[in-house]
């Protein structure tokens, strides 16, 4: 004898089978979403790191060759030409901000990080006029070109912070 089937019965198991593999397919691409998104970020905070040495080491250098310039180690001729290719290298990293892949919560974050190289760059040019002129209100202005660039980097680093914070909840 054989068994009779409960009515709609034999419909149910399949549908939950297909909604539990529904569910673990979704569950894997939001977990697979997830790594990228993760691996991205990853990849730009590396990015923006390499940058922001770059520039760092450069300002470092040119930092050091115009304290030579203002010992008199250096010739006014020769630190016109050294100001002039670090101003160059200088705008030279601009472009590598533009060519970064920043997830949406970074995206303050770069601005500020570029303005704040924009900004140095302004600084360095006033710098330039100053040795070129000898004015003083050049070099004050180039102070406070830097003073300006120097807030909006901690602004550029607070914001970057608060990103990865904002991130990884």
């Amino acid at each position: 004898m054989r068994r009779k089937k409960a009515p709609g019965k034999s419909h149910v198991m399949p549908i939950a089978i297909g909604t539990g593999i529904t569910i673990i397919v979704i569950v894997i691409l939001v977990n697979y979403y997830l790594d990228q998104m993760s691996i991205a970020g990853q990849r730009f905070g590396d990015q923006l790191a390499q940058i922001q040495s770059d520039l760092k080491n450069e300002t470092q250098s040119f930092d050091a060759n115009f304290t030579q310039y203002k010992h008199g180690q250096i010739s006014k001729d020769q630190m016109l030409k050294i100001t002039d290719a670090h101003i160059l290298a200088v705008k030279n990293i601009l472009p590598r901000y533009d060519g970064l892949n920043a997830p949406e919560l970074f995206k303050p974050s770069l601005q500020l990080f570029r303005l704040s190289t924009e900004t140095q760059i302004e600084s360095d040019e006033a710098l330039r006029e100053w040795v070129t002129t000898g004015n003083n209100a050049t070099i004050a202005k180039s102070d406070q070109l830097l003073q300006q660039s120097f807030q909006y980097e901690m602004n550029a680093l607070q914001s970057y912070e608060s990103a990865k914070t904002g991130s990884s909840q």
